[in-house]
């Protein structure tokens, strides 16, 4: 039994065929290139978090070493203001 439809009509199923492949050959492509700018992103936002870590660390250790610096330098005041009061003494004698 010979087909009804015009014999046009397989050349247009072909093609039809040919342009839903080429579309998902497209949205393949897409998908593997939003997965690896994913990626991407991930290992670039985990460096900035490994970054920052550091850098808080690094900001506490800077932090404690000023401290102990004015310390010091609050004790190395005093003992200042201790020697010239007793070369004032010395002096005044």
């Amino acid at each position: 039994m010979p087909s009804s439809a015009p014999p046009e009509s397989g050349f247009e199923n072909d093609d039809a065929l040919a342009a839903l492949e080429e579309r998902i050959l497209k949205i393949v492509e897409l998908v593997e290139t939003l997965r690896a700018e994913r990626d991407e992103a991930i290992a670039e936002r985990d460096a900035a978090r490994k970054a920052a870590g550091s850098n808080v660390v690094g900001s506490q250790k800077l932090r404690d070493e000023l401290e102990s610096l004015k310390t010091e330098r609050k004790q190395v005041r005093t003992r200042i203001e201790k020697l010239l009061g007793q070369m004032d003494l010395l002096s005044g004698q």
